[in-house]
């Protein structure tokens, strides 16, 4: 082992040392580290059963209920968990710059049947349509070179938050009542506010950004927020007698040519990403004749190709804020799809398979801690840094032994096939997410076992 190597299992220690500190009793510490290392190991499915085949493959249903019970039912606290993580990790998100905003969204996770924790039929970003699913709410932070998600709760919809029978199965705690998606996401950032969070400009999706409620309270907070909206909600122009109430579309397509700008916002993969912008101080007129909300920005992005504008953002970020970097910030929410696609391809966000309030979210928890700790431990935090695959030796496991859940991969010719797909392109006029590697080759810990001679290795 090279003392790179040497150094990532270290840290890895450290790391969970510091996690062990805020779960309670010490006979969690094992099935902590047991699982955290499953989570970062080249499994295809990252949920119990799988995790302890390859962390301990000659004690498969030992450590399984070991694992089972730890993520399931041991009552240690996600919140704190979480704190654990963000003050970790945050610290070395910063040394390659401050934290500049703020991220609400949510994620989908398809699923069969009705019996696990908030699944009901609804939207799903995932597949782009309504659909039988659970979805989750998130905070993160993001710098220039990094993101983190700092709070994650799920949705739980009325049919399950009013029904005592379903809530006593899945173990709901009692506190737990019914909130929309952005009422949640409103609790997250109170919360990061009280916790001294560096704050940032909240960005928001059209699903949040079309709350006036929401981004009224934000505002009431003292942060400000960049939210994306739909072409049909009224606004009226700012400084004019008698400004007509008017949807963001049909004023955006009255602008004059000289009101747009082709901007260059950040480097992208290829080539540079540009398009054409206006800005134009506006007030919000949800009702008619109600023009009592404060002054904001509307952004409008209208690609020289399109017929039309593409996007619109109300904004409440100082008026003399320099236009690229106006739309520099809009456009940073592309890094919650990159994070959601990274936890749910690379650490198997949701790959979990019990049905109970608990689990989902330890599971989550534990799946966004690593994702912390690989953050943490890249020479260079992405996209500016190189991009390494791990390579990592897959551990031996026994004869035929194929987790439960998982396909018979001899009844197909496909036995590789990915059941966990990439989200779909352009939901919820979301961009294209870029498909970013988690860790260098030699940035996990090392593991080696007597008897079958189990051995995790960098290459």
């Amino acid at each position: 082992m090279d003392h790179r190597a040497r150094d990532s299992e270290a840290a890895f220690e450290a790391y969970v040392e510091a996690l062990v500190e805020v779960i309670g009793h010490a006979d969690r510490a094992e099935p902590l580290r047991d699982y955290c290392l499953g989570l970062m190991m080249p499994v295809e499915r990252k949920s119990v059963e799988p995790i302890a085949a390859v962390t301990a493959p000659a004690h498969v249903s030992a450590k399984h209920q070991s694992l089972l019970h730890f993520v399931g039912q041991s009552p240690w606290s996600d919140e704190a968990l979480l704190a654990r993580v963000r003050d970790w990790v945050l610290p070395l998100i910063e040394r390659h710059g401050l934290v500049e905003a703020w991220i609400v969204d949510d994620t989908g996770f398809p699923k069969k049947g009705r019996h696990s924790v908030g699944v009901t039929r609804q939207y799903c970003g995932q597949i782009g349509k309504q659909d039988n699913c659970q979805v989750a709410v998130s905070l993160s932070v993001a710098s220039a070179a990094a993101s983190l998600p700092i709070a994650y709760r799920l949705y739980l919809p009325q049919t399950w938050a009013q029904n005592a029978a379903r809530r006593k199965t899945a173990h709901v705690p009692k506190a737990v009542r019914f909130a929309t998606k952005p009422q949640i996401a409103l609790g997250q950032i109170r919360a990061a506010l009280k916790a001294g969070v560096p704050p940032g400009v909240v960005l928001m999706d059209a699903s949040y950004g079309c709350n006036l409620a929401l981004r009224t309270e934000i505002t009431v907070l003292g942060l400000t927020y960049v939210a994306a909206i739909t072409s049909t909600v009224k606004v009226s122009k700012a400084k004019e007698r008698k400004p007509p109430r008017e949807s963001v579309k049909e004023l955006a397509l009255r602008l004059p040519k000289h009101a747009w700008r082709t901007i260059t916002w950040r480097e992208g993969t290829n080539e540079p990403l540009r398009s054409r912008f206006a800005r134009v101080r506006v007030h919000a007129s949800p009702t008619r004749g109600r023009r009592g909300q404060p002054e904001e920005i509307l952004l409008i992005e209208w690609p020289s190709d399109a017929k039309e504008p593409t996007k619109y953002w109300l904004a409440t970020v100082d008026e003399k804020i320099e236009f690229r970097r106006m739309v520099y910030i809009a456009n940073m929410r592309w890094r919650i799809e990159r994070d959601y696609q990274d936890l749910k391809q690379e650490v198997g966000l949701g790959h979990y398979e019990g049905r109970g309030w608990p689990g989902f979210h330890h599971h989550g928890t534990l799946c966004i801690a690593i994702y912390g700790f690989l953050i943490a431990q890249r020479d260079a935090i992405p996209p500016s840094g190189p991009q390494h695959s791990c390579k990592l030796e897959k551990s031996a496991v026994p004869g035929g032994y194929r987790p439960r859940g998982t396909s018979d991969q001899s009844s197909t010719a496909r036995s590789r096939f990915d059941r966990n797909p990439t989200p779909l392109a352009g939901c919820r006029s979301r961009p294209n997410t870029a498909t970013m590697s988690l860790v260098h080759s030699h940035q996990l810990p090392s593991q080696e076992t007597k008897g079958n001679a189990t051995k995790f290795v960098t290459q």
